[in-house]
């Protein structure tokens, strides 16, 4: 998909041209070439200031035959002292939004013309190939359908003058990160009827067979045989039957040493018998968000193949309420013989997470993750834009975050002293409280998972505020977001160069 040039052709056939243009910059030496051939259109608007630097704007400027070229995108990339790595993700998404809508399926990029001092030319490489595929995905819907022909970019040149080695690796990379990211949104917009767990289940063994992993799934009769009784009082209140996927990458000869991501798989959430309100419960088809960025990391790791070891452990079911419901006040047994009562239906998503995370450890991870749309406590507290942590081990949370830095994924790490673990010991009649109250409810809810974590090193990540996009943007359409899975995938990368 991705091939280098260094000069450019006037006979290069693109459908567009992507050029980067700072504030007080000269043009580079891609742009100057062009602007020749087109008799100097490019210095004259840029004088006149018919072409805007304001970071993001792009602005079309058609050749009318003079190159073999349909049209140039001149895209503004304000003071280039302030553009950072997420100002750069803005904007080759912004110009590769612009392509998709105008059906473009060849481009080209002067990537000399974003290249500053805070981005050389890999990292920029990078940053293009995973923000031209965020920007043009596009959620499935169910309308009737045109007999229009879908189009998509099919091949990206990028023109660089000197240092284009390992650019198209570096492009390959960024590509299959921002991939992996559109296979976790394309499960979350998945309507519930069409995505069970069993339909989860089907897209986690597609993922297998594509990439050579070990598939594995527990039916309810191997959950009761384990006494996974979490995950399977949740399920009772569903006609669909409760999965437990499980995904296994074994890069070393022994499976030791092993990173294990447990993503909560609820494929719709009602709230049970402490039901949801009915204003925009048509989005709990999003609650297995975290199943999805499970996922989709894995689609990543299958991509670029670490030398490490990675278990996926999805406990999926639906939330529902019907006859055999489980209700507030029940006492449940969980796989690892903890009892919890149940003081909220609605609180079902650490239920299930506590058999995965149990399980998990049982199938061998050694550092654990778990990520799950949680806690709405999450959104007060940081809004749809930040990712609530909890953890039992700081070293391992200081990878987490370092990993979510890099790919500009934010988490914020809340507090877990003694008295919010205490608050889950607050029920007369089992060992665990599955609701303690509205203080504090992401951080005990999170605890309530490690819990079952032990002492394995471990990292909780509620994604509730930042799996689903009200407000659309350039890198991401309405619906879910994907957030996490490339957070996942480049911590799996960053512990192979720590061994």
């Amino acid at each position: 998909m991705f091939n280098i040039q260094q000069s450019y052709d006037q006979a290069a056939k693109h459908d567009a041209l992507i050029i980067g243009l700072f504030e007080k910059k000269q043009l580079t030496n891609t742009a100057q070439e062009v602007d020749g051939f087109l008799d100097g259109q490019i210095t004259t608007l840029k004088k006149n200031k018919k072409i805007s630097t304001k970071r993001g704007k792009v602005t079309p400027l058609y050749t009318l035959q003079k190159i073999e070229c349909d049209v140039i995108y001149i895209v503004g990339l304000g003071k280039e002292e302030e553009l950072d790595a997420e100002g750069l993700r803005e904007v080759f998404a912004a110009a590769g939004k612009k392509a998709g809508r105008d059906r473009s399926k060849n481009i080209a990029i002067d990537l000399d013309s974003f290249r500053s001092e805070a981005a050389e030319l890999e990292d920029l490489a990078v940053l293009a190939g995973e923000s031209l595929a965020l920007s043009t995905y596009q959620v499935a819907d169910y309308k009737e359908k045109t007999n229009e022909v879908d189009v998509s970019i099919e091949e990206v040149t990028f023109y660089a003058v000197s240092g284009t080695e390992g650019l198209v690796e570096a492009a390959d990379c960024g590509f299959a990160y921002g991939n992996g990211t559109n296979r976790a949104r394309k499960l979350i917009n998945i309507p519930g009827n069409l995505l069970t767990p069993t339909e989860l289940a089907k897209e986690a063994k597609e993922l297998a067979d594509q990439h050579g992993f070990e598939y594995d799934v527990l039916e309810k009769e191997d959950m009761e045989k384990l006494g996974m009784g979490a995950l399977l009082a949740v399920a009772k209140g569903s006609d669909e039957p409760p999965k437990m996927i499980v995904l296994k990458y074994q890069a070393k000869e022994t499976w030791d040493d092993v990173l294990g991501f447990v993503g909560k798989g609820l494929t719709f959430d009602s709230g049970g018998i402490s039901i949801k309100p009915r204003e925009n419960m048509h989005q709990m088809k999003m609650d297995m968000g975290g199943a999805a960025a499970v996922l989709g990391a894995m689609d990543i790791i299958g991509e670029m193949k670490p030398d490490v070891n990675v278990l996926a452990v999805i406990p999926s079911s639906e939330n529902m309420l019907n006859g055999s419901a489980l209700k507030p006040g029940d006492v449940i047994r969980a796989m690892d013989g903890k009892t919890i009562e149940v003081r909220n239906t609605d609180a079902e998503g650490r239920l299930i997470l506590a058999d995965g995370v149990a399980y998990a450890k049982q199938l061998g991870a050694t550092n654990l993750v778990d990520v799950a749309t949680l806690t709405g406590a999450v959104l007060i507290a940081l809004g749809d834009c930040t990712t609530g942590a909890v953890t039992n081990n700081e070293s391992f949370m200081e990878e987490v975050l370092e990993a979510s830095v890099e790919t500009g994924e934010w988490i914020w790490r809340l507090p877990s002293y003694k008295p919010y673990r205490d608050m889950l010991k607050t029920s007369d009649v089992a060992d665990l409280n599955n609701a303690p109250g509205r203080l504090a409810g992401s951080i005990t809810a999170g605890l309530f998972i490690g819990e079952f974590a032990g002492d394995t090193p471990w990292v909780h990540l509620d994604i509730a505020g930042t799996a689903w996009n009200s407000k659309p943007n350039n890198l991401c359409p309405l619906g879910g977001t994907g957030v996490m899975a490339r957070t996942l995938a480049q911590l799996a990368m960053n512990r192979e160069e720590i061994e």
